[in-house]
C-alpha cells in the first residue's frame, strides 16, 4: 500500500513556520497543513507588497497560506521581516492574543541565494569576497532564526512536547569537514546546525525539542527555473537532448519541499520526539525512519550535499 498523510496527526497544533513564501517553507508548510495543522506562514513576499524580500520573484505567503487551507490545515499568512526585532515581536504579541500557545517553531529563514552566487563565484577567498554581502548572508541565516526564536520560544516552553526545527544545509557531521562554498556560507550553515544543539539544551528542563534538518537536493521553485522545467517535469532535466541547460545526475535523487516538509510533520506526530533533541538530520534519514514518502511516491535518500547540489 502506498503512504498518505494522516490528515489528523497534528489536528490542533499551531505551527509557525518563519519563511514559509517558498521553498522548503513553502514545502513545509503545506506537509503540516496536510496534517491539520494550523500554519502561521510568514515572510516578506505578501500579495499586498508590503515588505521587500531579497528576490524578484511573484510567490507571496499568502499563496502559501491558501495551500495549507487546500491540504486540510489552516493557513494564516503573516508579513514579518525577520531581521526586524520589532515585527517578530508583534508577531508574538498577535499569536499570544490569537492562540496563547505555539507547538512547532520551524526557522527555514534564508534569503541569501543570491547573495551566495552561482558556481563561477564559489570559493572565493574571504579576502577576495564582499564584506558587506557576506555579512548580510550571516544577518539572514543567523540573526534571523535567533531573533525569531527570541521572541517566540516563550508562547512554547509553557507546556511540554514542543518542537524547534532549523533548517540548513548539510548535517553537522558532514559541514565540519567540509568546505561549503565560501567563508560566510560555510559558517552560516555550520551555525544554524549549532543553533538546534543549543536551543536543544534550553528546551530540555521546559520538555521541548529542538532538531537541525537539512533536505537532499531540493526541487525549490528556484531550482526548477535554473532548468527550465516544473515540478510536474522535473525529470526532462536530466536528458541531454532537450532544449535548455541539462540537469547533473544527482538531480535525478532529487526531493520537493514538501519531501522536507513531511520530515517535520512525522517528528511532530512523533511522541518520543525528544530522542531526536540537539540531533543534526537529513529530511532522507526521517524518511526512512518514519516512512514517509515525496509527493511521486519515492523515498529519496540524498545522503550528504555536494558543491553543485547546495540550493
Amino acid at each position: 500500500m502506498s503512504w498518505t498523510p494522516n490528515p489528523d496527526a497534528l489536528r490542533g497544533r499551531v505551527a509557525v513556520v518563519a519563511g514559509a513564501t517558498r521553498g522548503a517553507g513553502r514545502g513545509i508548510a503545506a506537509a503540516l497543513g496536510e496534517a491539520g495543522a494550523t500554519v502561521i506562514c510568514t515572510g516578506r513576499s505578501t500579495s499586498a507588497g508590503i515588505l521587500q524580500s531579497d528576490y524578484p520573484r511573484g510567490e507571496t505567503i499568502e499563496e502559501t497560506a491558501e495551500l495549507v487551507t487546500e491540504l486540510g490545515g489552516v493557513g494564516v499568512p503573516f508579513a514579518v521581516d525577520h531581521l526586524k526585532s520589532k515585527q517578530v515581536a508583534d508577531l508574538a504579541e498577535r499569536l499570544r492574543a490569537d492562540y496563547q500557545h505555539i507547538d512547532i517553531l520551524v526557522n527555514d529563514i534564508w534569503g541569501a541565494e543570491l547573495l551566495k552566487g552561482g558556481p563561477a563565484e564559489w570559493n572565493t577567498p574571504v579576502w577576495e569576497h564582499d564584506l558587506d554581502k557576506g555579512f548580510h548572508i550571516l544577518r539572514l541565516a543567523i540573526d534571523t532564526h535567533i531573533t525569531t526564536s527570541h521572541h517566540l520560544l516563550p508562547l512554547m516552553i509553557d507546556r511540554p512536547g514542543g518542537l524547534v526545527a532549523e533548517i540548513t544545509d548539510g548535517t553537522t557531521e558532514y559541514n565540519a569537514s567540509n568546505y561549503r562554498i565560501s567563508v560566510f556560507y560555510d559558517l552560516a550553515k555550520v551555525s544554524v546546525n549549532r543553533l538546534a544543539f543549543s536551543q536543544g539544551h534550553e528546551l530540555a528542563p521546559f520538555g521541548c525539542t529542538a532538531v537541525a534538518i537539512t533536505p537532499g537536493f531540493l526541487r525549490s521553485e528556484m531550482m526548477l527555473d535554473n532548468f527550465g522545467v516544473g515540478e510536474s517535469n522535473w525529470r526532462d532535466a536530466l536528458s541531454p537532448e532537450r532544449d535548455g541547460p541539462t540537469a547533473p545526475p544527482d538531480f535525478a535523487r532529487s526531493e520537493s519541499p514538501r519531501f522536507t516538509g513531511r520530515a517535520i510533520a512525522a517528528l511532530a506526530a512523533d511522541s518520543n520526539r525528544k530522542r531526536w533533541n540537539q540531533r543534526s538530520v537529513s529530511s532522507g534519514e526521517l524518511g526512512t525512519e518514519y516512512g514517509f514518502t515525496d509527493t511521486d511516491g519515492s523515498r529519496p535518500d540524498f545522503g550528504e550535499p555536494t558543491e553543485s547540489d547546495s540550493d
